[in-house]
């Protein structure tokens, strides 16, 4: 491999590697960089990035591009002034080559012969041969022709050329003479070009490497992509101008403190909204000071005012402090309400513009989220402006993960192999230095899943002498020898409230990692969930249960729930679904492993950040006997640019009185109490909403609500005498095959969902699903034991269960004439051993499949389970057939309706349905195709309607949990076979 390199202007390897000799090709020795340790040469040190009044050029556009499928296929001189590029295809800058044009594809097309996406989330895609990579290594390089405007280059400036993300390893070459190379994929990298710039014409040529010896640096549970995916731009740089800044603005008791570090010439410091001046490294005391927060992120502009330039930087005034094991900001504990966040586009992938940046942020302020985890690198700079100025902390995290050599018991792993240690400080370095003046940041992280060792310990001693107003956190530093908060994954209900407690011993439950040993330090220190239910498919279950825990122990400083969005990759020409792993013919792939965000791949919220947003609630309504109570669990501001108002409803979903409460301030902390403004019987809720607009929100946005139910019991009706043949007809095996003369089918007892992804997959537990298959929950046998005609109507009773066991349910059908309508009441009686856990205990009807629309009071207007219900209010609500399901990327178990009192189900024809009611609160559901067909798709594109509708009433399902990456449901959660009983009444519409 190739050794340091020598900067003169230019870099060239000072050794030969012999495999790239054995090519036979001489031009090969550029190569030596791809396999070399040396995280980069001739790239200048890290810095800040400003905004300055000094001219620059934006490259980003249309470049030429060729891709070859190894190094020994690329093209020789292609870095020349004078070479032919013309036959060469146009590729954007800032773009993924592998997704270029993707929409344009048939299914399973390679784009013009280049690589594929490809996803794992743990595995290496090529063999652990540190620092070796494959023979094919995809290779594109770019070219494109610029001018610099006048005045860069001139005898007084420097020049210099900035590359703000290249995945994974890259050369870069100007007019034909090497800059530099350079590694550190979403880190920024600037090279001194003055002496390389001509007058006129300049040619700029980027060979990009998808595998280096980086790779092993950064396995991040994604996509592997490749490219220029960042901007590209030339910086002139005046003689004397500033080079760096370095804003330290601290906030205590309502006195700010700022010393601003300058770098370069001299300069002058300035805050004009303070008609303050004071000179780089002097120590002012501003009292009056309004502090940063994510609920109040107030900013002041700073300038740097030089001779020849200007930096303008929003700074803002805050303080990140331990005390007692409890973490602080601005002098009060902070929890977060965080997610973690991928970057993600399912057109573009890992390249982001602004626009759907601040869409993100909008997203997530709108859903009381108040911070992000940037996993596992640090996010595009525009982010970081956006978290600062609307109001998100940010743990920014170091471009690092080794994931893959867990599968080789971490044989190896960059942090013990003094190899990469420079790589590793350096990736920290360029961390810390582009980010450091982001008020918004309030801890740095090393890295994520890369085992431990002094590699990654130097990384923590630098930060914390770089910038000692942060803490560090890491949280593969099980007995947190070198970091300043105890951080865990995934952990169960039971282990999080042993943690808050302090206790010395918990269960230690993680996925693949032995309990690590919980020392005196660990206990001592703050702790934070950085990942926790994993939001994957349908999910995540108990979201309410872990956020009572981590309000109740003050030494919890919140968590980071996995992740922010779908990776989904656009559907290709001719299909109407998204693509996740293994849809382009990888050797190795997790599968949909990488579809387990809050949103959707288009950013559609998902059921599971509804949920959140309540759960998340800063403000927690709740409604007593005779009281409204509100509390304020804001670290800032008392409530007052809220507006609270209230309605009370009928069982019928009929509104009975309306009104707004008057809600004195309520300071951070507190809570108060204002008197109920009804005595009448019905659902009552109260709403927050804003009563003005947010630079995040609109007028009336809702932050949360509360409900009572002060509904009357209800009586069912009563009735006798049997079904007339024009009521109801019935098969010979007991079902229905008329009601209310329309043709139905059913209904039967169904025991059985589509799993869903936490059923299906279990980290911690044995996979729900296979047990459940197992047994034949999805097959089950319905037989007639006995049918009588009685006085009062009819009675069917049925043997159910799946062949090759004994177990199932012993089912009584009892079938009654009642005013207006027909009554089914349904006992079942548990036979054998069905296992642990069932899916569902419910009846499943067909029905016409014009029969598309249902009103229901009950749960809503969103899907509801067990264990994530929270959102949904008590009401009546109506919904079409698509917008009763929930288009999850991988098809499964969706669209449940929860406490659902009384149902309508019908369309076509006016008046052409059924009215259900229930003695007991039921949910339902409406799909065009069964659990099986559903259970049976792998993508929305394998669903195909019939001619008929299913719909499920069913007493109760199995929660949903997080099993797919977390533990299982709790057992107060869980659906184990019971005997049951089920009264209904059917009403035609």
């Amino acid at each position: 491999m190739a050794t340091a390199g020598v900067w003169q202007g230019g870099w060239r390897p000072a050794t030969i590697p012999q495999r790239c000799v054995d090519t036979g090709r001489e031009s090969m020795t550029d190569f030596g960089y791809v396999e070399d340790f040396t995280a980069s040469q001739g790239v200048l040190p890290p810095r800040a990035r400003l905004d300055t009044s000094a001219p620059s050029l934006d490259l980003d556009g249309d470049w030429r591009f060729r891709w070859s499928p190894s190094l020994a296929a690329t093209t020789e001189g292609f870095e020349s002034v004078d070479f032919d590029d013309s036959d060469w295809r146009t590729l954007p800058v800032p773009s993924c080559w592998q997704l270029t044009d993707i929409a344009e594809r048939t299914p399973d097309q390679d784009p013009l012969g280049w690589d594929l996406p490809a996803y794992t989330n743990v595995l290496y895609p090529f063999p652990i041969d540190v620092p070796h990579v494959p023979d094919a290594n995809p290779t594109g390089e770019y070219r494109r022709d610029f001018t610099p405007p006048q005045g860069f280059g001139d005898d007084q400036d420097r020049v210099l050329l900035r590359f703000d993300g290249v995945d994974s390893s890259f050369a870069c070459y100007l007019n034909g003479q090497l800059v530099g190379t350079a590694t550190g994929s979403r880190l920024v990298h600037e090279f001194d070009v003055t002496d390389l710039l001509v007058p006129g014409r300049n040619v700029l040529a980027v060979r990009v490497h998808k595998w280096s010896a980086a790779s092993y640096l950064e396995d991040q549970d994604m996509w592997w992509l490749s490219g220029i995916f960042r901007s590209v731009s030339l910086l002139a740089r005046p003689a004397g101008g500033i080079d760096d800044v370095f804003v330290h603005a601290d906030w205590a008791d309502g006195v700010g403190t700022l010393r601003v570090e300058v770098s370069g010439g001299s300069a002058t410091v300035r805050l004009p909204e303070l008609d303050l001046e004071m000179a780089p490294g002097e120590t002012r005391e501003l009292p009056g000071i309004e502090p940063w927060s994510a609920e109040s992120p107030r900013r002041y502009l700073l300038e740097v005012v030089g001779e020849r330039e200007t930096v303008r930087q929003w700074i803002g005034f805050r303080s990140i402090a331990i005390r007692d094991g409890v973490l602080y900001a601005n002098d009060r504990p902070l929890i977060f309400r965080g997610v973690n966040r991928h970057e993600w586009h399912p057109e573009t992938g890992r390249t982001l513009d602004r626009a759907t940046m601040l869409a993100d942020v909008l997203l997530m302020k709108r859903h009381n989220i108040n911070a992000v985890r940037t996993s596992h690198y640090p996010p595009h700079p525009d982010f970081l402006d956006l978290c600062d100025e609307y109001g998100l902390w940010v743990i920014d995290e170091c471009d690092l993960e080794t994931h893959g050599f867990e599968v080789i018991g971490w044989q190896g792993t960059p942090a013990t192999d003094e190899r990469f240690f420079p790589a590793l400080l350096e990736r920290m370095q360029r961390t810390v230095e582009r980010d450091k003046n982001h008020p918004c940041i309030a801890l740095w992280s090393l890295g994520n899943e890369s085992h431990t060792g002094p590699g990654i310990a130097a990384m923590a001693a630098w930060t914390k002498e770089r910038d000692p107003s942060r803490p560090v956190h890491y949280e593969g530093d099980y007995e947190c020898e070198y970091v300043d908060i105890y951080s865990r994954m995934y952990s169960s209900l039971s282990e999080i409230d042993a943690i808050g407690q302090r206790l010395a011993e918990h269960d230690g439950y993680q996925t693949g990692v032995v309990p690590p040993r919980y020392t005196e330090r660990s206990r001592s220190l703050p702790f934070m969930l950085c990942e926790y239910v994993h939001a994957m498919g349908n999910g995540p279950g108990e979201l309410r249960e872990h956020q009572e825990l981590i309000e109740r122990h003050d030494r919890i400083a919140g968590g980071f729930v996995w992740e922010w969005i779908d990776h989904g990759i656009t559907p290709v020409q001719g299909r109407r679904s998204f693509r996740y792993g293994g849809d382009f013919g990888e050797e190795l792939h997790d599968d949909n492993f990488v579809i387990d965000g809050l949103v959707l791949p288009d950013r559609t919220p998902s059921p599971g950040l509804i949920e959140l947003k309540k759960v998340f609630e800063p403000i927690r309504i709740t409604i007593g006997a005779d009281v409204v109570e509100v509390e304020n669990l804001h670290r800032d501001g008392d409530c007052g640019d809220l507006r609270f108002a209230w309605t009370l409803v009928d069982g019928a979903g009929d509104e009975l009185e309306a009104g707004e409460l008057d809600v004195p301030p309520v300071a951070t902390g507190e809570r108060v109490t204002v008197p109920l403004p009804t005595t009448g019987a019905g659902v009552l809720t109260v709403s927050a909403t804003l009563a003005e607009a947010r630079n995040w929100a609109e007028t009336g946005h809702e932050i949360t609500f509360g409900q009572a139910d002060r509904r009357e019991p209800g009586t069912p009706d009563a009735g006798a005498g049997r079904p007339a043949p024009e009521v109801a007809s019935f098969d010979g095996r007991g079902r229905l095959t008329e009601l209310f003369g329309v043709a139905v089918e059913g209904p039967v007892l169904d025991l059985y969902r589509a799993p869903i992804d936490n059923d299906r997959r279990g980290s911690h537990a044995a996979d729900a699903a296979t047990a459940w298959h197992r047994i034949g929950l999805h097959r089950l046998h319905h037989r007639l034991v006995s049918a009588a005609d009685t006085a009062t109507g009819l009675e069917f009773v049925t043997q159910d269960g799946p062949a090759a066991t004994n177990a199932g349910y012993r089912t009584s059908w009892r079938w009654t004439a009642v005013p207006g309508g027909v009554r089914l009441d349904v006992t079942g009686e548990v036979v054998g051993d069905l296992g642990a856990t069932l899916p569902r205990i419910g009846l499943r009807f067909g029905v016409p499949d014009e029969w598309d629309r249902l009103t229901w009071f009950g749960r809503g207007p969103g899907e509801a389970y067990v264990d994530s219900h929270e959102s949904q209010r008590l009401g009546r609500w109506t919904a079409g057939i698509d917008e009763l399901q929930t288009p999850y990327v991988f098809p499964q178990e969706n669209g449940n309706r929860a406490e659902v009192s009384w149902c309508l189900v019908g369309g076509g024809e006016a008046g052409h349905g059924l009215r259900i009611e229930s003695d007991t609160p039921i949910n339902v559901s409406l799909r065009p195709w069964t659990a099986e067909q559903l259970a049976a798709a792998t993508h929305v594109d394998d669903l195909v309607a019939g001619d008929r509708h299913w719909l499920n009433l069913d007493l109760a399902q199995h929660a949903l949990g997080s099993a797919a990456c977390g533990a299982p449901p709790s057992r107060e959660h869980w659906l184990t076979p019971r005997d049951f009983s089920l009264g209904l009444t059917f009403r035609p519409l």
